[in-house]
């Protein structure tokens, strides 16, 4: 697992819950918190609440809070790179943001499901590897998801489907 990343998400977590937000680790970051294997994690990817339409909304409308995060991260000398995206810069580590709510409807998993975990004092959730399942299979019918990860969330996939079946062999 690589500690570096979630440590730098813990820090960023603390500065949320500061805000009363309690953020979703999400991505490879997350998978590798649950599963303790290295899935190559290029970015950190947090949900946080925001609008259910997700992306039909304005980028700057879809997540609540929104200056309060974007202030957040500049607090931590993270630069804003990609509004749309929700996506800040630092060190050459990415951190996107992307909305809490649009889970149900995109992948079955009810917030309300959702494990909460605590590091210390900085709580923050995290998917069971049913909910990945959900997430990755979802993700992986997304055209553009596919494209841009060389499908290797169909790894994910084969490995998330063994294990909740009882299957523990190596991959």
């Amino acid at each position: 697992m690589d500690n570096h990343k979630f440590d730098e998400f813990i820090k960023i977590a603390k500065k949320l819950n500061d805000i009363d937000i309690i953020p979703l680790l999400m991505g490879s970051v997350g998978l590798e918190v649950i599963t303790g294997i290295n899935w190559d994690a290029q970015d950190l990817d947090i949900h946080v609440p925001g609008d259910e339409r997700g992306w039909e909304v304005p980028a700057e409308l879809s997540i609540h809070n929104w200056i309060d995060i974007f202030n957040v991260m500049n607090s931590m000398e993270y630069k804003l790179i990609d509004l749309h995206e929700h996506e800040f810069s630092k060190d050459g580590l990415s951190v996107e943001f992307g909305i809490i709510d649009t889970l149900p409807n995109f992948a079955g998993v009810q917030l309300e499901d959702l494990e909460l975990h605590k590091e210390g004092e900085v709580k923050f959730y995290l998917l069971n590897p049913e909910q990945y399942l959900r997430v990755y299979e979802s993700s992986a019918k997304d055209s553009y998801r596919a494209d841009q990860n060389n499908h290797k969330d169909l790894r994910k996939i084969d490995y998330l489907r063994r294990i909740i079946s009882g299957d523990f062999t190596v991959i």
